[in-house]
């Protein structure tokens, strides 16, 4: 999205309508002036508002270091030792291995080429921890009934080897004969102690039944290949880090598709993604951190605990709490009751870039910390929440599309500097309040009792918003500051809700914005706004479609605006509104009302300008305690 569009900003308020079903469409005016008055933050300002943790969290973690030896996929000059299985037999050429009854065991460093089938075997590596073993799958079937068929017990770090045009397959029974079930224990068909990396341009399938598929009690490091995971637990897991640069992954899982688990080491517990394809059905979260999730790339299809469908959280449900405030320690977000979110961290969720097409029973984007959306396009459908955060979140560019929601985005802290945001929601479109939102259990996750708070923000100082709620349009627990952007919130059509709502100021000083929705708790920017607003109280519900055109004393267009549900409030505000000059206002080619703007917002009934209206806290005569923090019947 460009920062710098003047024109596309004048665009919101010559909104004409394509089609009755789309969402408002933006068309600029004939009349419109090329120069425009508004112009967006640059951006050096804009970085500067946003949020000091929601900011930071672009730096954790950092881009993960891969080593040589994580791309290096040649063996064929590394004098390997060559072992080919035959049913349940192992036959050796070479040094460093040894063949045992169902078991080769690997107790020298070196390049370990395997192929063939091996029925109810194990490969064990059991080096000294300053050593690497490479494990060549060169068109491999190993299974084993009741232990980990790929067990590295001891080395400094294992890599995988996929040869190109190889298909591997590796698959472990539904019970283990170990009877330690410690957390060090096997409980992967793929299991190390050590740091464990994946490369190549072949296949490898797994087939976890006792519990997880791929398991590392260090570092899971992908590079490439084709990986496919069936697990009865989780897919990929990564206790210290799981990174992946490139591939093509499959999973399906009975709980978390990608996991780190490691919550009580500072800097451990990261999920860092470059890229890829991923293609995840998890039970539980789709990518769940125990600290901090980047992702710089990819394409991800992500459907979490059976997709929205199974979503238990319905408009009116609101039991709410105090968002703001981090969970102490990190174990906050990584706890394993029953969550369905398809991106879940405990620290911090960064999206620098990639395409994401997320299906989720529980909230899509789920941080207990921290998040800042810079670039992507993300296609949201949702049980719960959007985007969710307890402390901060912070969009400065890419294209997010929440198609189903219970709330589109939610935070204490909201700035939004950039993007082209779309938000269905069937409760608020953007909610800035207090409490957190922790997994879910027969309901929705963490049900938060929100509370009022002057210190609770949502800042909008650029970017295109479009909102579609059945509840608050932008509801603010505290106060709304607007800079800049194109704003456009559809309903709510309920007179207990509001277009706009919020409990402090809403200072408007730049940007275009058209709320229409229902007249109860309509609301309007404050008198102390620098930049001049109108809201229009109808005697009726005006129905669906019904265009409101706003033109100045010589009849130029100064705004057309089609609301795609019925309405009975219409909010504009302009830079190109002017005070002391006056303005009609028509639906469709019928007048409605003369007016001239005398005050910083100009309340508006089809008989002319009027007192401050009541229901709203756009002005004087508003009803205080009646926001985002009262019950909902």
């Amino acid at each position: 999205m460009n920062k710098h569009r003047s024109k596309l900003g004048i665009a919101l308020l010559s909104i004409a309508v394509l089609s009755a079903c789309s969402s408002t469409a933006i068309e600029p005016s004939a009349t419109q002036s090329d120069s425009g008055t508004a112009t967006t933050t640059p951006a050096k300002t804009v970085n500067e508002s946003v949020s000091s943790q929601a900011q930071a969290s672009s730096d954790l973690p950092g881009k993960v270091k891969y080593e040589d030896d994580d791309y290096a996929t040649d063996w064929t000059k590394a004098n390997p030792t060559m072992i080919r299985l035959n049913g349940t037999a192992a036959s050796i050429d070479g040094s460093g291995a040894e063949a045992t009854d169902k078991s080769v065991a690997i107790t020298a460093a070196g390049t370990y080429v395997f192929s063939g089938k091996w029925d109810e075997g194990q490969v064990v590596v059991d080096v000294p921890d300053t050593e690497t073993v490479r494990l060549v799958l060169n068109g491999v079937n190993i299974q084993s009934v009741d232990r980990a068929p790929i067990y590295i017990k001891e080395a400094e770090k294992a890599i995988i080897t996929l040869p190109e045009g190889t298909e591997n397959i590796v698959s472990d029974g539904e019970t283990y004969a170990t009877a330690d079930v410690s957390d060090d224990e096997p409980n992967a068909a793929v299991f190390s102690k050590a740091d464990l990396t994946v490369n190549g341009t072949g296949k490898l399938i797994v087939h976890g039944n006792y519990n997880n598929g791929v398991t590392s009690k260090d570092d899971l490091k992908i590079t490439g290949g084709t990986i496919e995971v069936h697990a009865a637990d989780d897919g990929l897991m990564g206790r210290d880090l799981v990174a992946v640069k490139d591939g093509t992954i499959t999973i399906e899982a009975g709980g978390d598709g990608i996991k780190s688990t490691n919550d009580t080491e500072q800097s451990k517990g990261n999920i860092a993604i470059e890229g890829g394809s991923f293609d995840i059905k998890a039970g539980s979260d789709g990518i769940q951190s125990a600290a901090s999730l980047r992702i710089d790339g990819g394409t991800y299809a992500i459907v979490s605990g059976g997709g929205s469908a199974n979503g238990t959280k319905k408009s009116g449900d609101d039991q709410k709490g105090q968002l703001g405030k981090q969970d102490t320690g990190r174990q906050a977000a990584a706890t394993d009751s029953k969550s369905a979110k398809a991106l879940k961290a405990a620290s911090s969720i960064t999206v620098n870039a990639g395409t994401f097409a997320i299906d989720s029973a529980d909230d899509a984007v789920h941080s207990n910390g921290s998040i800042a959306i810079a670039g992507g396009e993300l296609r949201i459908t949702s049980g719960d929440d959007g985007i969710h955060a307890d402390v901060s979140i912070a969009i400065t560019g890419g294209s997010i599309d929440i198609v189903k929601s219970y709330e589109g985005i939610e935070s204490a802290e909201i700035t939004i500097a950039d993007g082209d945001i779309r938000i269905t929601a069937s409760d608020d479109g953007v909610n800035v309040a207090g409490g957190n939102d922790g997994s879910s259990i027969g309901g929705r996750s963490g049900q938060n009792q929100f509370s009022a708070s002057g210190s609770i923000k949502l800042v909008i100082n650029g970017g295109s918003i479009t909102v579609d709620a059945a509840g608050d349009g932008l509801d603010a627990n505290g106060s709304i500051v607007m800079t800049g952007g194109n704003v456009t919130v559809n309903g709510p059509t309920a007179s207990n809700n509001g277009s706009l709502d919020y409990d402090g100021t809403f200072e408007l000083s730049g940007g275009f914005l058209v709320a229409a929705g229902s007249a109860g708790m309509a609301a309007a920017p404050s008198e102390s706004s620098g930049q001049l607003s109108l809201l229009m109280k109808y005697s009726q519900s005006q129905k669906a479609g019904s265009t409101v055109v706003l033109k100045d004393g010589d009849g130029n267009v100064v705004a057309t605006f089609a609301p795609t549900k019925a309405y009975q409030s219409v909010v504009i505000s302009s830079p190109d509104l002017n005070k002391d000059t006056t303005y009609t206002l028509y639906s469709g080619d019928t007048k409605v009302v003369d007016f001239k703007i005398s005050n910083a917002v100009t309340w508006l009934s089809e008989s002319g300008v009027t007192a401050a209206g009541s229901g709203g806290r756009g002005g004087p005569g508003g009803n205080p305690g009646m926001g985002g923090g009262r019950t909902r019947p």
